[in-house]
């Protein structure tokens, strides 16, 4: 009886580690960005709503992007299970309320495993092409 008690024990045990994981991740994925004034008030310097502009927006989501956050931003893409932060949905409608200027901060700067794009994206109208592409990912 007390091996019993000591497996189911162990059993619960494990489980509650998990929720509280996965709890954490959650958690983590929601924490809200500090975004400067200026930058969540920034104008794209390309037409976000032009097909040649969104075009070069989904090639670089291919490269960039896809990988993490799934072809359609749901936040399925395949290295999206071994992140310790869950990629987000960019079909939400919290993720899509955001403005065009928080969407660009957010893409140049990164934060935690989400890479600064600014670096690697070096021209400005690239990543805005991104934000471009990021507002055609809706539900």
């Amino acid at each position: 009886m007390k091996t019993t008690q000591k497996i189911i024990t162990i059993v619960i045990t494990m489980v509650i580690a998990v929720f509280f994981i996965a709890g954490n991740t959650n958690a983590q994925a929601k924490k809200p960005w500090d975004i400067p004034a200026a930058a969540k008030s920034a104008k794209s310097t390309v037409n976000l709503k032009d097909a040649g502009t969104i075009s070069n927006g989904k090639d670089l989501w291919a490269k960039h992007c896809k990988s993490c956050h799934g072809s359609k931003g749901l936040g399925d893409g395949p290295k999206a299970a071994s992140l310790k932060t869950n990629p987000g949905d960019f079909t939400a409608a919290a993720f899509q309320g955001q403005t065009d200027g928080d969407l660009f901060f957010e893409t140049s700067k990164g934060r935690d495993e989400m890479p600064a794009y600014e670096k690697k994206i070096p021209e400005a109208n690239d990543r805005w092409a991104l934000v471009a592409f990021m507002r055609t990912l809706k539900k």
